[in-house]
């Protein structure tokens, strides 16, 4: 299955990962979790407890009309295809892999201030 793979502090790159969950598992480091945070049938698969383990912070999602940041990401992450009432996962389309290569592809760091958190991304030429 073709999926994007997204580590903390690197440029997402196309990985082909074996369909099975030991080797989702083993690729984020723990539990999965599927979310879908965007308006096309494509997963964000994490690891489940990323936050409570103290993972890297890795990408900040943020709203699409107002930028807002509404959650990061900690540790590493993949996308794959899949809709919200499915439980399998699809090797992305080419066009996909692009558009979310720019979407991800400068990596965030993240410090943390009394007043919250600022976020810095390093910006890369694609």
């Amino acid at each position: 299955m073709k999926v994007l793979l997204v580590k903390p502090n690197q440029i997402p790159r196309a990985y082909d990962l074996e369909d099975s969950l030991d080797a989702m598992q083993a690729l984020v480091g723990g539990s999965i979790q599927a979310v879908f945070p965007f308006q096309e049938p494509v997963a964000l698969v994490c690891h489940e407890e990323g936050k409570l383990l103290g993972l890297p912070l890795n990408r900040a999602l943020s709203h699409p009309d107002t930028g807002e940041v509404y959650d990061i990401i900690s540790g590493p992450f993949f996308l794959c295809a899949a809709r919200e009432d499915s439980e399998t996962f699809e090797s992305l389309t080419p066009a996909q892999i692009d558009t979310y290569t720019q979407q991800f592809y400068n990596p965030q760091q993240f410090i943390r201030t009394e007043n919250g958190l600022i976020i810095f991304e390093e910006v890369r030429s694609v």
